[in-house]
């Protein structure tokens, strides 16, 4: 009976352990940063240096 147990034990764990990747899922696509959220950045940079320089006079 142990002849029968152990080989198919390993079997079905090997089948197990190599089926997961392939149940999982990719990475989700990446958020393009238009051209909106750029001028905002921007415009807070713009902000943030104009207060610092205004800070040092």
């Amino acid at each position: 009976m142990k002849t029968i147990v152990k080989p198919t034990g390993i079997l079905i764990m090997l089948m197990v352990l190599c089926t997961l990747p392939l149940m999982a899922q990719g990475a989700p696509p990446k958020t393009p940063i238009d051209g909106g959220l750029s001028l905002l950045l921007a415009a807070g940079g713009a902000y943030g240096i104009r207060k610092v320089l205004k800070s040092r006079n």
